[in-house]
């Protein structure tokens, strides 16, 4: 790409905001759940391995990207320019074993100079900057990360798995106590082990749910597809009825 191309992209993007009526009115607060939109369309072109359309999503997430700092030159927060600046400079001092004479023997201790390099840059904890606004499957998974780059982890996946089972059981006494709340505090810490052991056996918590949901669709529309291919209405099918179907969809 030249410098041209992106040049005239951006000064699309600045007319858009002068002639446009509805661009007009938009702030960052406004075009805010767009952004979310279009970053998780982004991963399903991933996950479906669509790179036409991984393209066409990337370029959405581009105009996000000018759009927000348009918005920010003309309120004189910060031009596009410096957010480029801002990130290249950050690539640059984080990495100094490409860009500097730092030695580093593994990507273990890339990480570890990573995350060292980010507490250098103001961070008080070690917790910050990982976004709570994250899906809390991934937000666990990212923070278990974080705290055992610095040595807070379980030292075998056995001793990890018997966390597991500990809060599995403690869930199961919350259940009989009756008590709702203590219900939902231990099955969250479940939910928690779980995903502190997902790390040991090399598997995204989130990648794991999102494919399971997309599996559980898959075979309940084929449940909605042989029922009406059959002439009955799901509303008054039994459980018996549908479970046999569910046993059909998952031999295909």
């Amino acid at each position: 790409m030249s410098n041209s191309e992106f040049t005239k992209f951006v000064e699309i993007t600045k007319r858009l905001r002068k002639e446009c009526p509805w661009d007009k009115e938009q702030t960052h607060a406004s075009i805010r759940h767009s952004l979310i939109e279009e970053t998780y369309e982004v991963v399903e072109a991933i996950d479906n391995n669509n790179m036409d359309e991984l393209r066409k999503e990337l370029g959405d997430i581009l105009l996000h990207v000018v759009f927000h700092a348009n918005i920010a030159e003309e309120q004189k927060e910060f031009t596009l320019a410096q957010v480029i600046d801002g990130i290249t400079n950050k690539l640059i001092y984080r990495h100094p074993h490409v860009f500097s004479d730092t030695k580093v023997e593994s990507t273990h201790h890339i990480i570890q100079n990573w995350e060292k390099l980010k507490k250098g840059e103001g961070r008080e904890s070690l917790m910050d900057g990982v976004p709570k606004d994250m899906p809390a499957l991934l937000r666990a998974h990212r923070l278990t990360d974080k705290a055992s780059r610095v040595g807070f982890d379980w030292e075998k996946k056995e001793d990890a798995w018997k966390k597991v089972d500990e809060e599995m059981h403690e869930l199961h006494h919350a259940i009989e106590s009756g008590k709702q709340e203590d219900v939902e505090a231990e099955f969250g810490d479940l939910l928690f082990a779980m995903v502190n052991y997902s790390r040991f056996i090399n598997v995204n918590p989130e990648n794991a749910l999102r494919q399971t949901v997309t599996k559980f669709i898959t075979r309940f529309q084929y449940i909605e597809k042989r029922l009406k291919e059959m002439g009955k209405d799901i509303h008054s099918s039994s459980l018996e009825e549908m479970d046999k179907l569910w046993n059909e969809a998952k031999r295909q």
